[in-house]
């Protein structure tokens, strides 16, 4: 319903911010990772916004990136992991780090947060490894073909893994990934994502 939200940020008390537009106040959840980064109390923010719509509520999650929303998705995909949970894990992890315990079946790091017990993590590692893998076998493959100077190997694993999971494929976002990479320069896969979805978005 909402993809992003662009106002000026009223408040910010955990776990939710007020983010004002066209004179409305949005309360939005967020982890206590996203409220330390979203910026300056009356200061414009742009996040982007995830509805969880339930029989007796709804609720409007929040994300400082586009990325991390779709880590969100995935976890809530796990039967069992609730949007508490699933913002408790994005608060301990960052994305490629969620990824890199899945893959590796590593359940004692992931039991580390709060509200996941060695159980849950474990069911995590059943019912996404798997998906997850086949995600970072085929990012693997291309970030070798991917010739950038000054950009770690893990960094475009990482935003390949993010594209993948939008739904691209490897021939629709590799031309846009490797601009994007040449372009920023630097070692930041939420820099390089957004600018590579922003390529994307104008060839459409």
């Amino acid at each position: 319903m909402f993809d992003y939200i662009k106002g000026i940020l009223i408040s910010k008390n955990h776990p939710y911010a007020v983010v004002e537009n066209n004179g409305i106040g949005y309360s939005i959840l967020c982890n206590a990772r996203t409220l330390s980064i979203l910026g300056d109390l009356n200061s414009e923010i742009k996040i982007y916004t995830k509805l969880i719509h339930k029989e007796d509520s709804m609720t409007l999650c929040g994300f400082c990136h586009r990325e991390d929303r779709v880590i969100f998705d995935i976890l809530t995909s796990v039967s069992g992991i609730g949007t508490k949970v699933a913002l408790c894990l994005l608060d301990e992890f960052s994305g490629s780090e969620l990824i890199g315990a899945v893959i590796n079946e590593d359940y004692k790091l992931i039991s580390r947060t709060k509200g996941v017990g060695a159980k849950m993590a474990q069911k995590i590692i059943l019912e996404l490894k798997d998906k997850l893998t086949n995600l970072n076998v085929t990012s693997e493959v291309t970030a070798n073909k991917i010739n950038t100077d000054n950009i770690s190997k893990d960094t475009i694993l990482e935003v390949q893994t993010v594209l993948q999971s939008l739904g691209y494929s490897q021939a629709e976002y590799q031309g846009a990934l490797e601009i994007s990479a040449k372009r920023t320069q630097k070692d930041d896969p939420q820099e390089i994502l957004r600018q590579t979805l922003q390529i994307l978005s104008n060839e459409i």
